[in-house]
């Protein structure tokens, strides 16, 4: 079966941190890419192993604007 998932990433210094949203699941790579591809195979290797994971629905994830610099 295949599902649909999604991951955010962002750079923590010199790698890329993805972490699925709808499983507590995690990867980093040096690149984008291969954060993205690192994860994939760590959530397909969770999901071989867990017997009943819990997958979270998928939340709404959106952008918003503030006032001040951060």
């Amino acid at each position: 079966m295949i599902r649909t998932l999604t991951a955010a990433v962002h750079q923590e210094d010199d790698w890329y941190v993805a972490r699925c949203l709808e499983l507590d699941v995690a990867s980093q790579g040096e690149t984008v890419d291969e954060a993205l591809s690192n994860l994939r195979e760590a959530v397909e290797t969770y999901l071989d192993e867990v017997t009943h994971p819990t997958i979270e629905t998928t939340p709404l994830v959106t952008s918003f604007q503030v006032g001040r610099a951060a």
